[in-house]
């Protein structure tokens, strides 16, 4: 059994099975490494037996609705339905064909995970991010628990697109923009178009933020929208491409901000050290890398163990 193996992927990986077995047919090589398979996890038989009952259930119109595809010709054969229904397992909406409830993605440290809704809208989840999906006729929500993610929402106007982060919500109709959650509010950045942002609840109107702009919306005090240049969005958002771009930020940010997305952590060994000024584009997954280029453009030593990377004046 792999510790690393979440339920999702177990769900995935069984309908992979059938989807195997319908179009191979059931050869005693192919039993023989299914049932290899199955006593690798206690989980897997499980997920295998509903994976198999999801065939019963699944119809032309309810996989069209989920895949955000036209429905299949009548003529549609039940080996190419179970190939569509692969690609929604791996998309993430097994989970809703199977058991009707409304799908939920994760990432985990240092994973960024593209998404592509059922309306044609596409997320991308940066690291340690979790979002629950729920898609209606009257509007699509988007439940962020935890961490940030960014949209790029196809255009509907009879169908809202609503983030939801704790009780900040961000609403858009057709528009780029991303979210980021934090304990005491969110960061929204919107990098085409325009969305709506308030707090749940709160005395305050709602806010507009348009391309270009960025705001931190919290219960604490009123949002306000602040202009940013274009670069600087496009910046904060380098890590959809696995990087992070500095431009001045202090040391002490730039170490948090890879703390992010690796085990072995960045530590700072004075505050004075951590108030220097970086700059560049680095890959976000080798902080050792960046702790090398710290060294020579601040003159710091740094320590590199297999725990930590210390950086010192």
């Amino acid at each position: 059994m792999s510790e690393a193996e979440s339920a999702e992927q177990i769900d995935e990986a069984a309908f992979a099975w059938v989807a195997r077995l319908d179009r191979e047919g059931r050869s005693p090589e192919t039993e023989a490494a299914l049932e290899a398979w199955l006593a690798g996890d206690a989980r897997r038989r499980g997920a295998f037996l509903r994976a198999e009952a999801l065939w019963t259930r699944l119809d032309r119109a309810s996989l069209a609705s989920a895949y955000a595809h036209a429905a299949p010709p009548a003529s549609v054969s039940r080996r190419v339905v179970l190939a569509a229904g692969s690609a929604v397992a791996a998309s993430g909406l097994f989970a809703w064909l199977i058991f009707g409830r409304e799908p939920s993605f994760d990432t985990t440290l240092g994973e960024t995970r593209s998404v592509p809704l059922a309306d044609g809208s596409e997320m991308v989840m940066n690291t340690q991010s979790r979002a629950a999906v729920s898609m209606t006729n009257a509007v699509r929500r988007v439940r962020l628990t935890a961490g940030e993610a960014w949209f790029d929402v196809e255009k509907n106007p009879s169908r809202p697109f609503v983030v939801e982060a704790d009780r900040v919500r961000v609403q858009a109709v057709g528009t780029a923009f991303s979210v980021r959650r934090f304990d005491n509010g969110a960061d929204v950045s919107v990098t085409e178009g325009a969305v709506e942002a308030w707090v749940e609840g709160a005395a305050e109107p709602h806010l507009r933020i348009e391309a270009g702009e960025k705001a931190f919306v919290s219960e604490a005090e009123p949002a306000r929208a602040r202009p940013a240049r274009d670069t600087d969005i496009e910046r904060k958002l380098a890590w959809r491409a696995g990087k992070i771009d500095l431009n001045g930020e202090t040391l002490a940010d730039a170490v948090a901000e890879f703390n992010r997305y690796n085990e072995r952590k960045l530590k700072l060994a004075s505050a004075s050290l951590g108030r220097r000024r970086m700059y560049g584009l680095f890959r976000a997954h080798d902080p050792e890398g960046f702790a090398r280029a710290v060294a020579v453009s601040l003159n710091a030593t740094v320590q590199i163990s297999a725990d930590e990377i210390s950086i010192a004046d």
